[in-house]
Protein backbone atom coordinates (compact mmCIF):
# COMPACT_ATOMS: atom_id res chain seq x y z
CA UNK A 1 0.00 0.00 0.00
CA UNK A 2 2.75 2.36 1.15
CA UNK A 3 5.00 1.41 -2.23
CA UNK A 4 2.14 2.28 -4.57
CA UNK A 5 1.15 5.59 -3.06
CA UNK A 6 5.10 6.10 -3.15
CA UNK A 7 5.09 5.33 -7.19
CA UNK A 8 2.43 7.02 -7.53
CA UNK A 9 3.59 10.11 -6.07
CA UNK A 10 6.88 9.98 -8.25
CA UNK A 11 4.99 9.19 -11.69
CA UNK A 12 2.93 13.13 -10.45
CA UNK A 13 6.42 14.76 -9.53
CA UNK A 14 7.91 13.29 -12.91
CA UNK A 15 5.08 14.22 -14.85
CA UNK A 16 4.29 17.57 -13.44
CA UNK A 17 8.04 18.42 -13.83
CA UNK A 18 7.86 18.20 -17.47
CA UNK A 19 4.92 20.19 -17.64
CA UNK A 20 6.82 23.12 -15.52
CA UNK A 21 10.14 22.62 -17.92
CA UNK A 22 7.59 23.62 -20.86
CA UNK A 23 5.87 26.54 -18.83
CA UNK A 24 8.79 28.30 -18.01
CA UNK A 25 10.26 27.80 -21.32
CA UNK A 26 10.65 29.64 -24.15
CA UNK A 27 7.22 29.34 -26.64
CA UNK A 28 7.06 28.46 -29.59
CA UNK A 29 4.68 30.85 -31.68
CA UNK A 30 4.40 31.14 -35.71
CA UNK A 31 3.48 34.65 -37.10
CA UNK A 32 1.37 33.08 -39.67
CA UNK A 33 -0.82 35.15 -41.54
CA UNK A 34 1.66 37.55 -41.09
CA UNK A 35 4.82 36.24 -41.78
CA UNK A 36 5.56 33.12 -44.10
CA UNK A 37 5.12 29.81 -42.29
CA UNK A 38 8.17 27.64 -41.44
CA UNK A 39 7.94 24.70 -43.89
CA UNK A 40 10.57 21.56 -43.58
CA UNK A 41 12.18 20.90 -46.85
CA UNK A 42 10.30 17.75 -47.11
CA UNK A 43 7.21 19.24 -46.47
CA UNK A 44 4.64 17.24 -49.07
CA UNK A 45 2.32 20.00 -50.03
CA UNK A 46 0.13 20.86 -53.24
CA UNK A 47 1.15 19.14 -56.55
CA UNK A 48 3.32 21.21 -58.91
CA UNK A 49 3.08 20.01 -62.91
CA UNK A 50 6.58 21.19 -64.41
CA UNK A 51 7.96 22.22 -67.77
CA UNK A 52 11.03 21.44 -69.26
CA UNK A 53 14.01 23.04 -70.34
CA UNK A 54 12.32 24.52 -73.07
CA UNK A 55 8.84 25.17 -72.27
CA UNK A 56 7.14 22.39 -73.02
CA UNK A 57 5.37 19.71 -70.20
CA UNK A 58 6.48 17.01 -68.76
CA UNK A 59 3.73 15.35 -68.63
CA UNK A 60 3.15 12.24 -71.21
CA UNK A 61 -0.05 11.30 -70.46
CA UNK A 62 1.19 7.94 -69.12
CA UNK A 63 -1.77 7.57 -66.23
CA UNK A 64 0.89 5.90 -63.84
CA UNK A 65 0.63 8.56 -61.57
CA UNK A 66 -3.37 8.09 -61.77
CA UNK A 67 -3.06 4.06 -61.22
CA UNK A 68 -0.56 4.03 -57.77
CA UNK A 69 -2.96 6.93 -55.99
CA UNK A 70 -4.46 4.99 -53.46
CA UNK A 71 -7.11 7.43 -52.70
CA UNK A 72 -8.28 7.52 -56.71
CA UNK A 73 -7.85 11.19 -56.98
CA UNK A 74 -6.38 11.86 -60.05
CA UNK A 75 -7.83 12.16 -63.20
CA UNK A 76 -6.31 12.40 -66.62
CA UNK A 77 -7.76 12.59 -70.01
CA UNK A 78 -4.75 12.34 -72.85
CA UNK A 79 -4.44 14.01 -76.62
CA UNK A 80 -1.89 13.39 -79.07
CA UNK A 81 0.45 15.80 -79.77
CA UNK A 82 0.61 17.02 -83.53
CA UNK A 83 3.25 18.85 -85.46
CA UNK A 84 0.92 22.23 -85.56
CA UNK A 85 0.87 22.03 -81.91
CA UNK A 86 3.23 20.96 -79.61
CA UNK A 87 2.38 20.54 -75.70
CA UNK A 88 4.65 17.82 -74.43
CA UNK A 89 8.01 16.34 -75.47
CA UNK A 90 6.61 12.72 -75.92
CA UNK A 91 3.95 11.28 -78.51
CA UNK A 92 0.65 12.37 -75.59
CA UNK A 93 0.31 15.27 -73.27
CA UNK A 94 -2.35 15.31 -70.76
CA UNK A 95 -5.21 17.30 -71.89
CA UNK A 96 -6.97 17.06 -68.64
CA UNK A 97 -4.98 16.85 -65.61
CA UNK A 98 -7.18 16.96 -62.08
CA UNK A 99 -6.28 16.08 -58.99
CA UNK A 100 -9.35 15.91 -56.08
CA UNK A 101 -8.04 17.61 -52.54
CA UNK A 102 -10.58 16.65 -51.10
CA UNK A 103 -9.85 13.15 -51.52
CA UNK A 104 -5.91 13.48 -51.82
CA UNK A 105 -3.43 11.92 -48.72
CA UNK A 106 -0.18 13.53 -49.98
CA UNK A 107 1.35 10.03 -49.61
CA UNK A 108 3.69 10.69 -52.71
CA UNK A 109 3.01 7.54 -54.52
CA UNK A 110 2.09 9.73 -57.56
CA UNK A 111 5.83 11.32 -57.49
CA UNK A 112 7.28 8.29 -56.85
CA UNK A 113 5.44 6.48 -60.01
CA UNK A 114 6.08 9.42 -62.32
CA UNK A 115 8.74 8.50 -65.00
CA UNK A 116 9.33 11.77 -66.14
CA UNK A 117 9.23 13.84 -63.11
CA UNK A 118 6.36 15.76 -64.50
CA UNK A 119 4.52 15.98 -60.90
CA UNK A 120 6.05 16.52 -57.49
CA UNK A 121 4.95 17.99 -54.28
CA UNK A 122 5.37 21.89 -54.12
CA UNK A 123 5.16 23.94 -50.55
CA UNK A 124 1.82 25.10 -51.12
CA UNK A 125 -0.51 24.39 -47.98
CA UNK A 126 -3.60 26.44 -47.86
CA UNK A 127 -6.32 24.39 -48.83
CA UNK A 128 -9.23 25.66 -46.52
CA UNK A 129 -12.39 26.68 -48.24
CA UNK A 130 -16.19 26.73 -47.77
CA UNK A 131 -17.02 24.65 -51.46
CA UNK A 132 -15.77 21.53 -51.53
CA UNK A 133 -15.89 22.11 -55.44
CA UNK A 134 -12.98 24.48 -55.88
CA UNK A 135 -10.76 21.61 -53.74
CA UNK A 136 -10.79 20.30 -57.46
CA UNK A 137 -6.91 21.70 -59.12
CA UNK A 138 -6.95 20.93 -62.27
CA UNK A 139 -4.09 21.59 -65.10
CA UNK A 140 -4.24 25.08 -64.94
CA UNK A 141 -3.72 25.36 -61.36
CA UNK A 142 -1.21 22.65 -60.98
CA UNK A 143 0.94 23.75 -64.03
CA UNK A 144 3.76 25.70 -63.12
CA UNK A 145 4.59 29.09 -65.23
CA UNK A 146 5.94 29.32 -68.39
CA UNK A 147 8.84 30.98 -70.22
CA UNK A 148 8.29 34.20 -70.61
CA UNK A 149 7.36 35.25 -74.07
CA UNK A 150 9.68 37.45 -75.99
CA UNK A 151 8.36 40.37 -77.43
CA UNK A 152 9.14 42.89 -80.15
CA UNK A 153 10.69 46.63 -78.65
CA UNK A 154 9.76 48.97 -80.88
Amino acid sequence: MVGEVVGTVRALVKGFSVTFRNMLGKTTTEAYPDAPATLMPRYRGIHVLHRDDGGLEKCVGCFLCSAACPANCIYIEAAENTDAQRISAGERYAKVYNIDYSRCIFCGYCVEACPTDAITHGHGFELATYDINSLVYRKERLLEPGPAKKTAHV
